[in-house]
């Protein structure tokens, strides 16, 4: 069958072949959230902008999906799941092409809000469709689809990004959406079929108050974290007042939404104990990979004086050790209780993470993809399980707005690990330079002999005595930083590796399922 043919007996389709196609969509718009970090100096550079008005870039994209993204299952009953579908990749496409032949900042911010709007469907709607793809015994396998494109994408984002700006120009990050989108299209119109439950069922009544509240409540949210430690957070009226926005937007939202017959973000979905439970594991998952995901090159670059590209090439092995043990978790998951599963992912993440805080500046290159390829090994034996948990209760009619409560969880975890991390790190570097700050006293010996060692070698090379001790003493204050900086990002890490220990003890808690083979009509039932 030729996937470019409109026309073709779509129903004959496997669910393998319809999940590759809509994969290859999610995979675009995931990788967009990471692929422009590297490049911003570029982007302000070349638009006259400041380095801080060039993080909008991202901003206002992350924005923009997090507000669309629960919305995503209401608009898909709307317009049927299919049609929603397309409509976000072609969106998105158009998008993508003004970003990158936007002339200047506002332009380009603009745009980027236009992407993040069409975008925020593309995830929810990826795992619905393949979720009704395939029938409950090889969800595994499914899920470890879905699982490829939610942790590769973030992993080759940077790595990507850096090579084209390195050799090409930013604008490409943006241009290379262009012909994938155009193919996702037309083959997701040739193979995808809606079923029943996910046909269009008309303009339906919208819950404008409940709309308005979540939208203004996650756009303000977004903001705080994206911003607050630029703005020094509650140092900042600007962030305290988008904070107040959003606390009372989001608890008047839930309060309504709880009260709705058909709410446009059914949050009652978080009571069911195995999609409650998924969430919450999702969303650590989240804080972790992307958080990790930033602080990796942000090291390399500012501290061993990586280039964007080598610095991503350190994430890139870790995505290849992700593919190669995704279809063996797919497969272990119809066998081994999924609670086991994520306990041994939660486990190697830990030790993953454990290992990277005890980097120093010896650390070679070959080092830090070790440490990586640990961080990531345990991914598969999460996001598949999780997956298989979170829906295995869920029913059909259900599976839309399920798939995006599910995506904003792991969204919003993503989001709070990258701000959150960035504010430890730099609160430990600053408690570090003052704790290592009272070792330079005339009274610490180590000090002040280390001080004359390097004063006379300095005066071996011709300085005066004079001009040597003031360069001793600014040679040692720089050391005091660089370690400053160094254990901040150990203890960054050691945050980490804690947060996933936690978790690896608490899966053990977790409600069980059912691992053996069921009927194909049915829903994976709870007990």
């Amino acid at each position: 069958m030729s996937l470019m043919s409109p026309s073709a007996p779509i129903r004959t389709a496997s669910p393998m072949l319809i999940a590759m196609v809509v994969s290859l969509a999610a995979f675009m718009e995931v990788l967009d959230t990471t692929i422009t970090n590297v490049s911003l100096s570029h982007i302000a550079g070349s638009l006259a902008a400041s380095q801080d008005e060039s993080t909008w870039v991202l901003t206002s994209y992350l924005v923009a999906n997090g507000i669309v993204l629960p919305l995503s299952g209401w608009l898909a009953g709307v317009m049927g799941r299919k049609n929603f579908f397309m409509m976000c990749i072609a969106g998105f496409t158009v998008a993508s092409l003004a970003c990158g032949m936007a002339t200047s900042l506002p332009m380009l911010i603009f745009f980027r809000l236009l992407q993040g709007l069409s975008g925020g469907g593309l995830q929810p709607m990826q795992q619905s469709i393949i979720m009704d793809s395939f029938p409950p015994e090889k969800r595994g396998t499914a899920f470890g689809i879905t699982g490829i494109t939610m942790i590769v994408a973030p992993i080759l984002g940077p790595t990507l990004g850096g090579f084209i700006t390195d050799n090409y120009s930013w604008r490409w990050i943006f241009f290379m959406n262009v012909p994938v989108g155009i193919l996702a299209v037309l083959w997701v119109r040739a193979l995808v079929v809606d079923p029943p439950h996910a046909k269009a069922k008309g303009f339906l009544s919208i819950d404008y108050i409940g709309l308005s509240l979540l939208a203004i409540g996650l756009g303000a949210m977004q903001i705080v974290l994206d911003k607050g430690q630029e703005d020094d957070w509650f140092g900042s009226n600007f962030i305290v007042t988008f904070f107040l926005i959003s606390s009372v937007c989001l608890i008047a939202a839930v309060a309504w939404l709880l009260r709705q017959k058909d709410p446009i973000v059914d949050l009652r979905l978080l009571a069911n104990k195995y999609f409650g439970s998924a969430c919450l594991i999702i969303f650590f998952v989240g804080f972790t990979l992307y958080g990790a995901s930033t602080l990796i090159p942000l090291l390399l670059q500012s501290e061993f004086g990586y280039d964007a590209t080598l610095a991503g090439l350190v994430l890139s092995p870790g995505g290849l050790i992700v593919i190669v043990l995704m279809p063996i978790a797919g497969k272990l998951v119809n066998k081994v209780q999924a609670k086991y599963l994520i306990a041994i992912g939660m486990g190697l993440i830990a030790v993953g993470m454990g290992a990277t805080m005890f980097s120093t500046p010896e650390t070679n290159y070959n080092t830090f993809v070790m440490f990586r390829v640990m961080q990531v090994a345990g991914l598969p034996f999460l996001f598949v399980p999780t997956g298989t948990m979170a829906f295995s209760a869920i029913p059909k009619e259900k599976s839309s707005k399920a798939s995006a409560l599910y995506s904003l969880m792991r969204n919003l975890g993503g989001s709070f690990g990258i701000s959150l991390v960035l504010s430890y790190l730099q609160r430990h570097e600053q408690a570090h330079q003052t704790a290592l700050s009272q070792h330079l006293a005339v009274t610490d010996r180590a000090y002040q002999n280390t001080l004359a060692v390097t004063s006379n070698a300095i005066m071996a090379n011709g300085a005066t005595q004079a001009a040597a001790n003031t360069a001793a003493h600014g040679k040692l204050y720089q050391e005091l930083l660089a370690q400053s900086i160094y254990l901040s990002y150990g203890d960054a890490f050691q945050l980490f590796a804690i947060i996933a220990a936690v978790l690896c003890v608490i899966a053990m808690f977790l409600p069980r399922n059912k691992v053996h083979k069921q009927s194909t009509d049915d829903v994976a039932p709870a007990h």
